[in-house]
């Protein structure tokens, strides 16, 4: 018998978790899943794109100032996370029209369309369209 597993979330630092919120909620356009204050410091604030099965994002606020000094710059200035849509010139021009930084121009590649953008902290991510 195989013990299925499964990526349910993903920690993300953020600074604060109303700006982090309304950007993933507005920009992003994810639903938020949950979000339920823990201490008076503390919420679990979870987001995920619209219909999605995947993993989520647990908006995670910085405490330490060691953690404060990886917001934006979690895996070293690699791209971090993965976004993947099924109308990638829809998505591309909704994040364009919410002045979100692109680091290159769409491209081609054997897999799909793909271009990389950064979010409001400073955070790689792929913006992915399937061929």
């Amino acid at each position: 018998m195989t013990n299925k597993m499964t990526i349910a979330n993903v920690a993300y630092l953020v600074r604060d978790y109303d700006e982090a919120l309304n950007y993933f909620t507005q920009v992003l356009r994810f639903e938020l899943i949950e979000d339920r204050q823990i201490t008076p410091d503390k919420r679990w604030l979870v987001v995920a794109p619209a219909g999605s099965a995947g993993a989520k994002l647990l908006l995670a606020k910085a405490s330490t100032p060691e953690q404060m000094s990886h917001v934006g710059d979690q895996t070293g200035g690699r791209v971090f996370l993965f976004l993947e849509t099924e109308d990638f010139w829809e998505t591309y021009k909704h994040l364009e029209s919410h002045k979100v930084s692109f680091t290159e121009k769409p491209r081609e590649e054997a897999y799909g369309t793909v271009v990389v953008f950064v979010d409001l902290y400073g955070n790689k991510w792929d913006l992915i369209g399937r061929s």
